[in-house]
């Protein structure tokens, strides 16, 4: 008869029929043998020490987001390392528009000094660049009254930004009745080269074609039409005897009465103007550099209008000639 195997360290040996598979025996160091069995929990004291350490910073990082107000900045790092996108980026409201500053400008245009040229650029530029081109079918009333200014002024400043806002009219004051005062922005030219082009346009018109001149002047006589310009300022008609110089003071002093009135209060008050209101005023005998400095300081509305403008046919355009407009 067989003996009994005995245990190393005394008794009946409790594996009579040998240890098991890949293992030995209970006792001393057995609990890590049998933990081999199972290799995906296999890990050691440094291991547990890590992962540990690792949720303790995530808890701390949770707890200055809430104190603080936002995440800490390490995470932001760790975010920008590990991606931009989150699940609420993908899921969540879509951000808020961010607005180009600035979002409200103006351009009162002075009639004569290459005002139809920039206005198709303008056209051309809100649909490239996606901004609010605003513009109004009323060409000829500049001046307004009080309830007049109200309405206009509600109306520009009621529409979606970022806009441009574009149209004949003397420079309208918005926080005098409680707007947010816009940008401004201008062209003026030679008040002689002015008189001389407005001079051909009462008589024949943007195009100086027949039908476009009848229009305008309908009621001018044929004489008076074909009138050479020489022998009207030679002869002291009176529309060269009055060649309205003055006419561009009161886009840029205003609405005031006292605007229209030829004289140094008019010109210090549009000169006060300007220096507060108006981020340019260009000059039309040089427009190139004019819409150089427009592209540099509004790029959301002007960006590659310079191209645009020396390349009218590459875009679809017809730019009209700015030294007869």
């Amino acid at each position: 008869m067989k003996k009994k195997q005995q245990h190393p360290g005394g008794g009946a040996d409790p594996w009579p029929h040998g240890a098991p598979l890949g293992g030995a025996p209970p006792g001393l160091g057995g609990w890590k043998r049998r933990v081999s069995l199972l290799p995906f929990l296999r890990f050691s004291l440094r291991d547990y020490g890590f992962c540990m350490a690792t949720l303790l910073v995530f808890c701390l990082g949770s707890l200055f987001y809430q104190l603080s107000g936002g995440p800490p900045r390490f995470l932001l790092d760790l975010r920008q390392y590990l991606g931009n996108s989150t699940y609420l980026d993908d899921h969540g409201p879509p951000p808020s528009k961010v607005l180009p500053f600035p979002s409200q400008v103006v351009y009162n245009r002075v009639g004569k000094c290459g005002s139809r040229t920039v206005v198709l650029l303008l056209r051309i530029l809100s649909e490239k660049h996606g901004f609010n081109l605003v513009t109004s079918d009323i060409h000829n009333k500049t001046r307004l009254t009080k309830n007049e200014q109200m309405e206009l002024i509600k109306n520009i400043s009621t529409a979606e930004q970022p806009y441009l806002f574009t149209r004949h009219v003397h420079f309208l004051n918005f926080s005098r009745f409680g707007g947010e005062q816009p940008v401004y922005i201008n062209i003026i030219r030679d008040p002689v080269s002015r008189f001389l082009s407005n001079y051909f346009f009462r008589r024949f018109g943007d195009w100086r074609g027949e039908q476009n001149h009848m229009v305008r002047t309908p009621s001018m006589r044929q004489e008076e039409r074909y009138l050479d310009i020489n022998e009207c300022i030679l002869e002291n008609y009176p529309e060269c005897s009055n060649p309205r110089l003055f006419y561009i003071i009161p886009y840029f002093c205003g609405q005031h009465p006292r605007c229209r009135e030829p004289g140094e209060w008019a010109l210090e008050r549009a000169k006060l103007n300007v220096n507060e209101n108006f981020l340019l005023v260009g000059i039309l005998e040089e427009l190139e550099d004019v819409l150089l400095l427009l592209e540099r300081f509004l790029p959301h509305y002007f960006k590659g209008v310079l191209s645009i403008y020396k390349d009218p046919g590459k875009n679809g355009s017809n730019c009209v000639d700015p030294v007869t407009r």
